[in-house]
């Protein structure tokens, strides 16, 4: 059975979405041509979490074999997990794997080439750049920051390597998403007008961790290396399993869902982010303790920051007790509608000959054609499905051979957390955020936005 998933991830990656590794070109022949192609490259991971075992392993397995990796150290600082993912891993390798007590520990020992990162979201962009000042490459989870600071100093640190180091935005490697960009990008779709995203789903235990928070004991981990660079706080072993409810360690529905989403705003208008957000919502249903909301509706304004009389609308929407977990993302332009839950053009809303004769103009209506090689969502992974995420890991694979850049940059996380940073500071102030482009602060009433 495993045999035969790997075996059609491994298809899917290499026929049904042959335009991502059209892009490489890569073959087995190719990997012998190339200097160090013989060189298994060893790699670790950055956070034993959920995120790790149920996607980043799978998607690993499907491919390491054949383009020569390996995986050899877990780093994590709480025991258990730190425990239990090395002895995953030896099962899955077939040989001891290093258990590190934190990343300072398996770096110093030159252990890993590369490393995934998978920790808590405020984590994320401090971790990568951990990893790249000790000489790794990085697969580095959304959002990438969830400070400015954290982000410009992530940005800068980064670019001053050689380093590969991949966003996990893994929609950029959905051949579906590449024909949307090129279709809206070719001219034929029309100047975008609105976009419409929305996330919901029914699930009161969504980022709970009912079971392993009696577990965790502050003696059992390192509370202050977890922190980081969060203001100082007592230990809460909720604050640390279920950090996507509690800012500011997680913005919680921006930062988890909506980043997804609105990187695909940015990469096919070509803008990297929004120039104002208001936002707003509040806990309805679960009132569990948390702070984070689990409803929320925000109206971004999109456009050339020197032309504010051009631009579009952009809302994102997301609920936690009521929905079908089936994200929908539709783009609308004058001619009709680009809709990526059934990855079809139509001329649905466009403007039809009855009303442009009215006003003595020309009808605009879109074709109606099905994008070229595409596939449908899945979010069983919650962010866009297997065949996405394996197609994602693979290209950050092949790009650590190559050393060519991969589908979704540091640029890409950059500016996707701009976007959720502008969000929350909306759901933190109740102001009109905006963006200042010189100073590269998110700006609410007048002040840069911190925690």
């Amino acid at each position: 059975m495993e045999n035969s998933r790997r075996q059609f991830i491994k298809q899917a990656a290499l026929a049904g979405a042959g335009v991502m590794v059209s892009k490489v070109g890569w073959s087995a022949q190719s990997y012998n041509r190339i200097i160090g192609a013989n060189d298994r490259v060893r790699v670790g991971a950055v956070g034993f979490s959920d995120r790790h075992r149920s996607t980043h392993m799978p998607c690993f397995m499907d491919h390491y074999k054949e383009l020569n990796f390996d995986f050899v150290a877990v780093s994590d600082i709480w025991n258990k997990r730190r425990e239990n993912g090395a002895a995953m891993w030896k099962e899955k390798m077939g040989h001891d794997v290093a258990a590190c007590r934190n990343n300072e520990e398996m770096y110093d020992k030159k252990l890993v080439d590369a490393v995934f990162v998978g920790t808590a979201d405020f984590q994320h962009a401090l971790h990568a750049l951990e990893a790249v000042k000790a000489g790794c490459d990085v697969y580095c989870e959304k959002p990438f920051a969830e400070t400015m600071e954290d982000n410009r100093n992530a940005l800068k640190g980064i670019k001053a390597t050689n380093r590969i180091v991949q966003i996990g935005s893994q929609r950029r490697s959905g051949s579906n998403y590449h024909a949307a960009n090129e279709f809206i990008r070719s001219g034929k779709f029309g100047p975008i007008t609105m976009v419409e995203l929305t996330w919901n789903v029914n699930q009161p235990g969504r980022w709970r961790r009912p079971k392993e928070v009696p577990l965790l004991k502050e003696e059992d981990t390192d509370w202050k290396r977890f922190l980081m660079n969060r203001p100082h706080d007592t230990f809460d072993p909720r604050k640390y399993l279920e950090f996507r409810l509690f800012w500011p360690y997680s913005s919680g529905l921006p930062g988890q869902w909506m980043s997804h989403q609105i990187d695909t705003v940015h990469w096919f208008s070509g803008l990297p982010h929004p120039r104002s957000v208001v936002a707003n919502g509040g806990i309805y249903a679960w009132k569990d303790g948390r702070k984070n909301w689990d409803t929320i509706s925000a109206v971004f304004d999109y456009g050339p920051m020197q032309d504010p009389a051009n631009g579009f609308q952009v809302t994102f929407s997301s609920r936690m007790h009521n929905g079908d977990d089936n994200p929908a993302e539709i783009y609308y332009s004058n001619g009709g509608e680009l809709n990526l839950n059934t990855n079809k053009v139509s001329p649905k809303g466009g403007l039809t000959k009855e009303f442009a004769a009215a006003m003595g103009m020309q009808p605009n209506l879109l074709p109606e054609l099905s994008l070229s090689n595409t596939e449908k969502v899945v979010t069983s992974a919650n962010t866009g499905g297997d065949v996405l995420t394996s197609n994602h890991v693979r290209n950050w694979m092949e790009c650590i051979r190559s050393r060519k850049e991969p589908h979704a940059p540091v640029e890409v996380g950059y500016n996707h957390s701009i976007a959720t940073i502008m969000t929350n500071a909306a759901v933190h102030t109740g102001q009109k955020v905006t963006f200042d482009e010189k100073t590269q602060e998110v700006m609410a009433g007048g002040k840069a936005f911190k925690y």
